[in-house]
């Protein structure tokens, strides 16, 4: 079927229908956009709701994600964030693979659109010229023939008339000959015209407008197999991102299968886990024979009364109720009733020893001390490891300060060796100060978890102090303390000052005290007034010392002597950069950061 057959004379709705086409093609780019844009918006969404619950860093939060479940958590809020990743690319795939490319097309479509109905339309007004044309023809030749019979008439007439002399007849009968030639004349013309027209109008039906209705056909199918191929695009994207998709909801089910509750409830335990044991059992005591104890039973209370006051801190004796029940109870509380009393025991908040030898600021020992054992472990090893990682630290600056101490040595141009020679003595002494440390918390973890039998001599003084305090001042400090959510207990501001390790801090030191090392020369390309704090002036051609490589903001730190540095425009110079300077230079940062 051709349309050029079928509907040679549909061209006005033809128009009407590859237009419709046209408008069909721009209302599913339309579609197609809305839907990236709701793409967009909701990998928007997914990755501001996973932002939204991800850990802050250096929080009490971060330390909540130690527990599987908690992991597990953390692990689909990761996971929804690759999801979120994957609506993106369904957008910018949309985009590229069908918004932009259909856009393009319709464009071309209008273009070829265009050009084939001004094609049509031309056609149309070449058939009706000739046909016009043809009209005038006839009309002309039908015009001649009634003026040709009407000179015939007249003729005959001035003919048949007597008194009509002959010259008139004769003038009569030449008019009705030219009439009759004239209208012979435009027969021939109206015949050849004739022939002309039906000529124009074969070729015109049968050639012209066929031509031009199969293109316009070719083009309009052509638009309805690219919208179809569009459409499929438009599956293929999403079908694309379903193995990811699906890895993404895979790994979020791995996440929750490896969810493991007992390892959730251990983590508990070494969390609040104190290390005491429980009370020991009450002794009954008979008030119906007051009068009457026997020696024993005196022996047993006066036992039981040497052994409530003389506590030590984390004591294991079954006999003994601290840190849970209160001292010193008033003869009205002695009567009270044993439910009494034992529901006062159920609903007591733990009481501890208090120590006067804190911190400052109320943070508790040195040897932390003032935590239940297991508690005390971990701080301790916690200690040790941040300990650990202020040495590592302190040895990798000293390494740098060396190697660049062997640049300066094969490069005396560079700087002064000597130079660094105190920073690295003040190096080795912060490492020697750590490592003391480190021996010192180390001891008192090895007697915590039981490798050592006894104290040091030291500590064994400093247990002492602490025990003959807490018997002094247990009435005194530990009657209204609560034990705080950590598992750790709170007190009391003491005003003893604690002695610390200076803290070092390598790149403000270096900064303040030692001068940049050089890690390269320059030439001043154009002269430059440094008006502006930090800058520098310079002159054309001038040679310069480089300091400090342009880190992206267009300037570089250059050196003219010791006293005369600053910051110069990096494209007013050329820079020779010295390879083993600029290594060191590179290490440096990396270690400060």
């Amino acid at each position: 079927m051709s349309w050029g057959t079928e509907l040679w004379d549909q061209f006005d709705n033809l128009e009407k229908h590859t237009q419709w086409g046209i408008d069909v093609l721009e209302k599913y780019i339309k579609f197609v956009k809305e839907r990236t844009e709701i793409e967009l918006s909701y990998a928007k969404q997914l990755r501001n709701l996973s932002k939204k619950y991800q850990p802050k860093k250096n929080s009490k939060e971060e330390e909540e994600y130690r527990y599987t479940s908690t992991r597990a958590f953390l692990a689909t809020l990761n996971e929804m964030n690759d999801y979120a990743g994957q609506h993106e690319v369904i957008s910018e795939n949309m985009t590229s693979l069908i918004t932009g490319e259909l856009t393009r097309y319709v464009q071309e479509l209008k273009q070829e659109r265009k050009s084939h109905f001004h094609d049509g339309r031309k056609a149309q007004q070449h058939i009706e010229t000739c046909w016009k044309q043809l009209e005038a023809s006839k009309r002309r030749f039908e015009r001649d023939c009634k003026e040709a019979d009407r000179a015939q008439q007249y003729f005959e007439k001035m003919d048949a008339d007597i008194n009509v002399t002959k010259a008139d007849v004769e003038k009569a009968r030449q008019q009705a000959q030219l009439r009759h030639q004239m209208a012979e004349d435009s027969k021939a013309e109206y015949s050849s015209t004739l022939q002309k027209f039906n000529s124009e109008q074969h070729d015109h039906y049968y050639t012209h407008i066929p031509n031009i209705f199969q293109k316009i056909q070719e083009m309009e199918e052509r638009r309805i197999v690219k919208i179809g191929e569009s459409m499929k695009t438009f599956a293929e994207v999403d079908r694309q991102v379903i193995p990811i998709i699906g890895k993404c909801l895979d790994e979020i089910t791995k996440a929750a299968e490896s969810i493991d509750h007992k390892n959730d409830s251990q983590l508990v335990i070494e969390a609040f886990k104190s290390g005491f044991e429980p009370p020991g059992d009450i002794d009954f005591e008979d008030f119906t024979q007051p009068m009457k104890r026997t020696v024993s039973e005196s022996s047993l209370s006066n036992s039981r009364g040497e052994g409530k006051s003389e506590p030590k801190f984390g004591g294991k004796s079954k006999g003994k109720l601290w840190p849970f029940i209160k001292k010193n109870k008033s003869p009205k509380q002695q009567k009270e009733p044993l439910s009494h009393r034992f529901n006062e025991f159920m609903t007591s908040k733990p009481k501890i020893h208090c120590f006067r030898s804190l911190k400052r600021g109320g943070a508790g020992p040195e040897d932390f001390s003032n935590l239940p054992p297991e508690q005390r472990r971990k701080k301790l090893q916690q200690k040790v490891d941040e300990l650990n990682k202020d040495i590592q630290k302190e040895m990798d600056q000293r390494d740098a300060l060396t190697k660049m101490k062997d640049v300066y040595i094969k490069n005396p141009q560079m700087g002064d060796a000597a130079s660094v020679d105190h920073r690295l003595a003040e190096l080795g002494q912060n490492i020697e100060k750590l490592r003391l440390e480190v021996q010192k918390f180390e001891g008192w973890l090895a007697e915590v978890e039981g490798r050592l039998p006894m104290r040091t001599e030291q500590p064994r003084r400093q247990s002492g102090l602490y025990e003959a305090q807490n018997t002094s001042a247990v009435n005194s400090c530990a009657q209204d303390r609560e034990s705080s959510p950590d598992g750790s207990y709170t007190e009391e501001q003491s005003q003893e000052t604690e002695m610390k390790v200076p803290a070092t801090d390598f790149d403000d030191e270096f900064d303040d005290e030692e001068p940049l090392p050089t890690i390269g020369t320059c030439k001043a390309l154009y002269t430059f007034e440094g008006q502006n704090e930090g800058t520098i002036s310079v002159a054309e051609g001038e040679m310069l010392y480089v300091i400090e490589e342009d880190k992206g903001d267009g300037w570089t730190r250059i050196r003219r002597n010791e006293d005369e540095e600053g910051y110069v425009p990096t494209s007013y110079v050329e820079v020779y950069l010295d390879k083993n300077a600029k290594d060191v230079y590179k290490s440096l940062q990396k270690i400060s950061e």
